[in-house]
């Protein structure tokens, strides 16, 4: 329901980019495949000279200030973003404000203009301005390698076409929650006969305004700072509200080129380019808390670690959409194929060096093996072929380096050594693989180690990086019953199980969806349950520790405006 009056704004935007908005809606309710933005870096598409041109892009903006933001600023910082594959400071310089209650001050000011855009105008400002990101992709992809530590390919991905289809997502929820009800209605209730005997009624004019619930804050990650982000982004502006990006300290010129994207398309419609505000700082003068506290900021988005997200969910008088830390857990059941199997695992357990929310700490293994159609594999055995098939992976000279990517954060790299002085029996040392276009690159394959059942503490401890731990169990039951209570007490994010018997996969369904946890089975070949698609797969339940808001249900944009009933006689 667009019931708000329209700004100066034309609409032709959303009606440029109404087919678009049109598929979304159809797919985010038919949970079908859909992607607007091609994930492959595809010279027709993005450009013959796309790549060279980004790269181009990239290293010029290194050592200068970043000049595409349009926001007012009064002062310069030089940020603290590091580069894990060449270990040299990139040296960028943002505009920001020294007194961070600038940023909510300036947003207020421009709350109520947005807030009374149509929807269909706010929805087509949106859209453009992911069709202005989708031009800077490879740009993006050299900001995200170069900050997160990601590979080429997946920082394309990631930060590119995945994040704007999040990003449409959010927008097309947003516009269709905003327009399921009718703008107004001339109410009936009939009231029986008068004394005459002639039908009688009250009649009402009832009026329906969506109002915006306030200034949004979204708080980005180091990892995936522009996947995680995005969403809350677009959800909270498409919903009428200002929005207040306040990125990693790590992880900024990625979310720079987004806000800058969306404060072009704003101002070429007439619209104020504070609507939306990059909000940089660094570790030592940290700003995220005074602007979560600050009584204005109505609305956080926020993805990292579970104490500042249980923190910022207890503020009084906000409304929170968090992805925390989990413990994700893969139970072995049975298999047909064992060698496609450890394949997928080790693959997922590699991938960003273990760096990704969805990957799996903790592998549940029956001591009696698991079943095979050449007979029961022993539990020996099945760990030997999951490790084989990390160790064959990540020295592999054409996948290692580009499947393992970087170490965001050296504090991670650290964390594999502090993993070996645990105590555990050591099934596979980490190595550091060399990259050949990177030879200072930050780079650490999964250590794997044995721990037993009972060491529940070490099992309920997120090992953040590529830090695997093998559990013996009795069956495939006790090991579901422990990724259950780890999922309901910290958290879980993803439930994967090899099991190709339907009974037992009937149980794990049962047993883990009482966690509010996301259940995979038996993935093999490119399909790994580190993904999340757009579209389709709800990231995230809110259901259990890890989260309190799901990537993208309604409730994602619903808890960003209310809807207010005006009424009037006769």
């Amino acid at each position: 329901m667009s019931n708000n009056s329209a700004s100066a704004a034309s609409p032709a935007l959303f009606q440029k980019h109404e087919d678009m908005l049109t598929k979304a809606i159809a797919a985010v309710h038919e949970r079908s495949f859909y992607a607007a933005f091609l994930e492959v870096p595809s010279k027709k598409v993005y450009g013959e000279n796309g790549n060279a041109e980004g790269l181009e892009r990239f290293q010029a903006q290194l050592n200068n200030g970043y000049e595409g933001l349009r926001q007012s600023a009064d002062a310069e910082m030089t940020s603290e973003e590091q580069s894990p594959y060449s270990l040299d400071k990139l040296g960028i310089r943002y505009a920001v404000r020294s007194n961070p209650a600038d940023y909510v001050e300036v947003a207020k000011g421009v709350a109520k203009t947005w807030a009374k855009a149509d929807v269909k105008t706010r929805a087509g400002i949106l859209t453009e301005s992911l069709v202005r990101i989708s031009k800077r992709f490879f740009e993006m992809t050299f900001a995200t390698m170069h900050t997160t530590g990601q590979s080429y390919m997946m920082s394309f991905q990631a930060s590119g076409p995945h994040s704007n289809d999040r990003a449409l997502e959010a927008i097309a929820m947003g516009l269709h929650e905003q327009t399921r009800f009718p703008d107004s209605v001339d109410w009936v209730k009939p009231m029986g006969r008068d004394k005459e005997g002639n039908p009688t009624s009250v009649k009402l004019a009832k009026r329906y305004i969506n109002v915006p619930f306030g200034l949004s804050l979204a708080i980005g990650c180091s990892t995936f700072p522009v996947w995680n982000t995005v969403p809350g982004v677009y959800a909270s502006l498409v919903t009428g509200n200002p929005v207040i990006v306040k990125p990693h300290p790590g992880a900024i010129y990625p979310l720079a080129i987004v806000v800058e994207e969306i404060q072009r398309a704003l101002q070429e419609e007439g619209f104020d380019a504070n609507i939306v505000q990059l909000a940089a700082d660094t570790s030592k003068d940290p700003i995220a808390v005074k602007l979560a506290e600050n009584p204005a900021i109505r609305l956080i988005d926020y993805t990292g670690g579970s104490s500042f997200g249980d923190f910022l969910e207890k503020i009084p008088g906000v409304r929170t959409f968090t992805e925390k830390a989990g413990i994700n857990s893969i139970v072995l059941h049975s298999t047909n194929n064992v060698k496609a199997t450890m394949q997928n695992i080790a693959f997922s357990l590699s991938l960003y060096s273990g760096q990704m929310c969805t990957c799996a700490q903790n592998i549940f293994i029956p001591k009696d093996g698991i079943d095979t159609p050449d007979g029961k594999l022993s539990y020996e055995d099945t760990v030997a072929a999951l490790t084989g098939s990390i160790h064959k992976l990540v020295n592999h000279p054409k996948m290692g380096a580009g499947t393992l990517g970087a170490i965001q954060n050296p504090v991670t790299a650290d964390r594999i050594a502090e993993a070996g002085k645990l105590g555990y029996k050591q099934l596979l040392e980490s190595q550091q693989i060399a990259n050949p276009d990177f030879p200072k690159a930050r780079i650490a394959s999964p250590a794997v180690f044995e721990v037993p059942a009972s060491e529940h503490a070490a099992l309920a401890k997120e090992m953040f990086g590529p830090i695997v731990f093998v559990v013996p169990v009795e069956d495939y039951k006790a090991g579901v019953a422990i990724a259950r209570d780890l999922a309901t007490k910290e958290g879980a994010i993803t439930f994967s199980s090899w099991c190709t018997d339907e009974a037992a996969r009937e149980y794990m369904v049962e047993e883990m969806a009482q966690s509010f946890t996301s259940i995979a089975f038996n993935f093999v070949g490119p399909i790994w349950s580190n993904q999340s698609a757009g579209f389709s797969d709800f990231h995230v339940s809110g259901g259990n520790p890890a989260g309190n808001a799901s990537l993208t249900d309604p409730e994602y944009v619903l808890g960003r405006f209310e809807i207010i009933g005006v009424r009037t006689h006769g």
